[in-house]
């Protein structure tokens, strides 16, 4: 494979010095998403949580999809989940490639990495997870001059020279020297750092282009881990929904770190590496505001008297439409003050007999509002997308 013998220098610094002017602003967002976040993660129960966590990878993977060009709704995404596909062939390749994004995170969340997110190994684990359970036709890459369509091999660096918009990407013999300096970089970070690496490493790897495709993915689960272990976030939140929606802002911050360092006429202020300092502390700081607004916006959703109110609104609705059997929002208050409800208990909670208890709570299993583990596991509150419009507004777009 052709190695142009390309120094390592070429994508310094891989982190704000702390001798830059903006580092103490970048000290201080990384200070409030530790705070905001921890807060929000301690105000909810753990079923809460947990509920809330697989939402989350559903939300993860539809915006991080929607980056890509790929729409895919979520309740299609849900569906998928439950095997069920569509007829349209474009289609189920679409929630085939959500239903893969969704096994990674998961595989992530339940603590898959063996090493550092941004080791080389794990790069090319997290590549590999997602590729091999695509289908077929999504398993290529199509040369935009020549037409030729070239196969995408599930965690393989790439071996053939790619252009990203105006970025001509290192030969492909030294991505692996490349993906070495950003690990060795990032590993021994301490908090706060490991905090800002998760934006700095987010643009330095996209600039590596390890792989033919997949590489916009692939960098924001790394950064998604890289989170998640700095901050212990329990997947309750993520970035990718304010990436998606400041998408235009998003790619015009990656584009600036690909510029080289610029200097000033009373000194150099942008750093000593190759690539642009200032423009690097600038995407991190962006990329640290979107985090803060996309904790507090989950914190808005996941206040318990609200989220109490709306839940409960639809219940008695659904109950006057027919669509639920009435005392079914007894059984969801009470899911929602307790974290959970045993199955012997719905009957005296209720006041009727087994079998009526029975047909109430089957019905909200059924409507996706409740979830078990087993027939005789306690019934705890899910977040089906289907409800999210309902429960929790703006979490997607409206249809």
């Amino acid at each position: 494979m052709r190695d142009d013998g390309e120094t390592i220098g070429l994508f310094e610094p891989l982190m704000v010095g702390e001798g830059s002017s903006t580092r103490t602003e970048l000290n201080d967002l990384a200070l409030e998403l530790a705070t905001i976040s921890a807060s929000f993660k301690s105000s909810l129960p753990d079923s809460i949580a947990s509920a809330l966590a697989d939402l989350i990878r559903s939300m993860n993977c539809y915006y991080s999809n929607l980056i890509e060009g790929h729409n895919t709704h979520p309740v299609d995404i849900e569906k998928a989940l439950q095997d069920d596909y569509s007829t349209d062939p474009k289609k189920r390749d679409l929630q085939l490639e959500a239903k893969a994004h969704i096994a990674v995170q998961k595989w992530i969340d339940d603590g898959g990495l063996k090493d550092r997110p941004t080791s080389p190994d794990m790069i090319l684990e997290i590549h590999r997870r997602f590729c091999e359970l695509l289908p077929p036709d999504l398993l290529f890459v199509e040369n935009p001059t020549t037409g030729e369509k070239i196969p995408l091999v599930p965690g393989e660096l790439r071996n053939r020279d790619v252009e990203v918009g105006r970025l001509i990407a290192i030969s492909p013999g030294a991505v692996p020297r490349f993906l070495d300096r950003l690990h060795a970089a990032y590993a021994k970070a301490g908090r706060i750092e490991a905090i800002l690496a998760s934006g700095c490493a987010h643009h330095r790897l996209l600039w590596v282009h390890p792989f033919l495709d997949g590489n916009g993915r692939v960098a924001r689960l790394m950064s998604y881990a890289m989170l998640k272990s700095a901050l212990d976030t329990k997947g309750l939140w993520s970035v990718v929904r304010g990436l998606a929606r400041n998408e235009s802002e998003y790619k015009r911050h990656l584009a600036a770190c690909d510029q080289p360092r610029h200097g000033d006429r009373d000194g150099d202020r942008d750093g000593r590496g190759t690539l642009s300092e200032s423009a690097l502390a600038s995407f991190t700081a962006f990329f640290l505001k979107i985090c803060i607004d996309q904790v507090k916006f989950m914190e808005g959703l996941m206040k318990p008297d609200r989220l109490r109110d709306r839940i409960m609104i639809w219940a008695e609705e659904e109950i006057r439409a027919g669509n639920l059997p009435a005392k079914s929002d007894t059984v969801l208050r009470a899911v929602l003050l307790q974290g959970s409800l045993a199955r012997a208990d719905a009957v005296a909670l209720l006041g009727v007999n087994e079998r009526t208890a029975r047909r109430i709570t089957s019905a909200l299993l059924d409507s996706g509002a409740l979830t078990s583990g087993s027939t005789r596991a306690p019934l705890q509150l899910a977040f089906p997308a289907k409800l999210a419009g309902r429960w929790m507004p703006g979490l997607f777009p409206d249809e």
